[in-house]
């Protein structure tokens, strides 16, 4: 049975995406990050084939507002296909969908370009990103220094801030330093992410417990096998949602994250996609996205993707 996964702590998110997508000023950020490759197959959604069809007519997406014209040209996109609510498998359809997909396909219908989504799992993404064996990766890829030393980054389009999973009954743990100090509480977290990075500056890595995507992460911790999980709030509030009896967030932010495309080193699509970014922060179809895929209408969670 499909459950809503958003509370109030979602609502404020939401509030604060809303915010992000109103300011059209276009923010001068470019990054990277590192990954081992797994590729799946090439995934076409009904959004897809809509761009398409705008491309087959007569008039030109990418000239109306002065934005670049790709010419038609393929771009590969890499996806996990398992990071609600940016990218996953409809339950209902098959299809694969999320905020990724809906803004992926509306940027390449202003700039003339047809995405073709390559289900990749994160462990190798944005390695094989940097390699060029994809032209850019979606899947709410966190901006940081060491990642930009291997590939580029779009502007930033949200922020995300990172918090504690707990189990409903558990009285030991209020925040970070809770965990630090008592050197029996094990942390997980998921391989190649910022939340990774954030728990190791906290904790050796002995108490650190990394899997390879975070349903396994949340089983552990709704098992007792770890005693929190990081995690990025949109997806902890999304375990808790559809774990109600079981999990709870706690504790303040431990890091806030600005999150990005990326693209291989000096890639010519850096500059289009930030420009076709503007215009959907102008147009207000950033907001309409924003407003369902984060807003308490979107019902899909972890359980129905199972």
């Amino acid at each position: 049975m499909i459950r809503k996964i958003v509370p109030l702590a979602a609502t404020f998110l939401f509030l604060g995406l809303l915010l992000i997508a109103c300011d059209s000023e276009a923010q001068d950020t470019q990054a990277t990050e590192p990954a081992a490759l797994a590729v799946g197959e090439e995934l076409t959604s009904p959004a897809e084939t809509a761009v398409e069809e705008s491309q087959s007519g007569n008039e030109d997406p990418a000239t109306e507002n002065d934005l670049p014209d790709l010419g038609g040209r393929e771009i590969t996109i890499a996806v996990e296909n398992a990071y609600l609510p940016f990218n996953y498998i409809d339950p209902e359809t098959a299809e694969p969908a999320g905020w990724d997909y809906a803004v992926w396909n509306e940027i390449c219908s202003l700039i003339n370009c047809r995405p073709v989504f390559i289900e990749t799992g994160w462990a190798g993404m944005i390695q094989a990103v940097a390699d060029g064996q994809f032209d850019a990766a979606a899947n709410g890829i966190a901006i940081n220094e060491e990642r930009k030393k291997i590939v580029d980054y779009s502007d930033f389009y949200m922020t995300i801030d990172q918090r504690l999973l707990v189990r409903l009954d558990e009285d030991r743990i209020e925040n970070i330093d809770s965990i630090v100090a008592d050197e029996n509480l094990v942390l997980g977290t998921q391989v190649g992410t910022t939340n990774y990075e954030t728990a190791s500056t906290y904790l050796d890595e002995e108490r650190i417990q990394a899997f390879e995507q975070f349903p396994f992460a949340v089983q552990a911790l709704i098992a007792g096998d770890v005693d929190a999980v990081i995690i990025d709030e949109t997806a902890g509030v999304g375990y808790q949602g559809e774990n109600a009896e079981e999990l709870k967030l706690v504790g303040p932010s431990m890091s806030s994250d600005q999150l990005g495309f990326i693209f291989p080193l000096g890639s010519d699509l850096v500059e289009p996609v930030n420009m076709a970014f503007d215009e959907l922060k102008a147009n207000g179809f950033l907001q309409e996205q924003n407003a369902f895929f984060f807003g308490p209408d979107f019902d899909v969670t972890y359980d129905d993707l199972e």
